[in-house]
């Protein structure tokens, strides 16, 4: 692979991933011609996302209500994972705990002195709604981030604050809005400092990445680099501290947009028991390693990142190591959220899969709904 893609790679070499669809170019034409619903410019977007979030939350009027207790997240899917990045965003600068709920319920010491920020997009996520129930049944302090839904019908009736979402997006789209809601009320309720500044920067940010990652960039950049490096493998992304939920962000993304398996897992504990079964990769599969390395990252786990990295490359098809781009976490953290978008939407032009649709959750659902 090109220095000039910016990732580093090693692996067992020989033929090129074997791939359902292999368009000459990652170009707009190309994307256009599989991506029906149009999500590449959903993620293009995403540093007016970012700026059009800070608006949404301040039109909402939550009040300002310091909160001891300290602030639970619940959300599913591209809902949640805003929490999880926010907490990654905020780091060391959190006063006091921040946790995702990703269940039918609240943790067990929730209490009145919590604030919980209900997320769902549609409005109807039945394990959201619950926590939702759960928290006013507690006494805790809600404030809800939707598009509507029965959770906007309950929240209004309620006197609850709403923040409330643009709709037409899939869920796993509104990450900018979904990270931001976060960011806000976990400073309205007093677990850390009001970012807005940091936003407002990490956008401008963004604009710079779009351009250089983007469909009209060079086919060796770095997104496109390194989606045909992916591409026809299982990849297994690895973070760590502050990449850690942006690895399973990665996840999450290709499951979705690419339509094919993926997963993802965290240093150091990754070193304690996947690097083991790494031995017989090679023998099952093509799986590739993804690792996503943060310059400020703690020396030790560099040291782990890099001998993990080179003991994994000899059973993968390829390893792969990319870093965070920006100066302040929040940047950071935007970066690789942008990066790992673009990578798996480019995957599923080059799979031929229109990332559009979600047939298989859709199948769920219904399934759900019938019993």
């Amino acid at each position: 692979m090109s220095e000039a893609s910016g990732v580093e790679a090693s692996g067992r070499g020989g033929d090129p991933p074997a791939v359902l669809h292999a368009p000459s170019a990652l170009s707009r034409k190309d994307i256009e011609g599989v991506d029906s619903s149009r999500q590449l410019d959903d993620v293009l977007a995403l540093p007016d996302q970012l700026r059009d979030a800070l608006w949404r939350v301040e039109a909402a009027q939550v009040p300002e209500q310091d909160t001891a207790a300290g602030m639970v997240v619940a959300g599913m899917g591209g809902s949640g994972i805003g929490g999880a990045l926010a907490r990654a965003a905020l780091a060391d600068q959190a006063s006091r705990p921040i946790f995702v709920t990703r269940v039918y319920g609240l943790p067990t010491w929730t209490t009145p002195e919590t604030t919980v920020l209900c997320s769902s997009y549609s409005g109807n996520t039945e394990e959201t709604l619950a926590c939702y129930e759960s928290a006013g049944a507690l006494g805790a302090r809600r404030v809800v981030a939707t598009t509507g839904g029965r959770l906007a019908e309950l929240a209004r009736a309620d006197g609850v604050p709403v923040i409330p979402l643009p709709g037409g997006l899939q869920p796993r789209a509104a990450v900018a809005y979904m990270i931001v809601c976060s960011l806000e009320v976990a400073a309205l309720c007093g677990v850390g400092p009001r970012l807005t500044a940091e936003i407002d920067v990490a956008a401008s940010h963004c604009e710079t990445l779009v351009a250089a990652w983007g469909p009209d960039a060079p086919e060796d950049s770095e997104a496109k680099a390194l989606a045909r490096a992916i591409a026809g493998t299982i990849p297994v992304i690895a973070g760590a501290g502050l990449t850690a939920p942006i690895a399973y962000r990665w996840k999450t993304q290709i499951n979705e947009n690419a339509k094919q398996p993926a997963f993802s897992h965290e240093l150091p504990e990754l070193d304690h028991n996947e690097l083991e079964g790494w031995a017989g990769a090679r023998a099952l599969g093509r799986f590739c390693a993804v690792f996503l390395d943060d310059s400020d990252a703690h020396p030790r786990i560099k040291q782990r990142l890099e001998l993990t990295a080179a003991l994994i490359g000899e059973s993968a098809e390829r390893s792969l190591r990319v870093q965070t781009r920006g100066e302040s976490a929040l940047e950071r953290v935007i970066s690789l959220v942008l990066l790992g978008d673009l990578v798996s939407l480019y995957l599923a032009v080059l799979r031929g899969v229109d990332p559009g649709p979600v047939a298989m959750i859709e199948r769920l659902k219904a399934g759900l709904s019938s019993e």
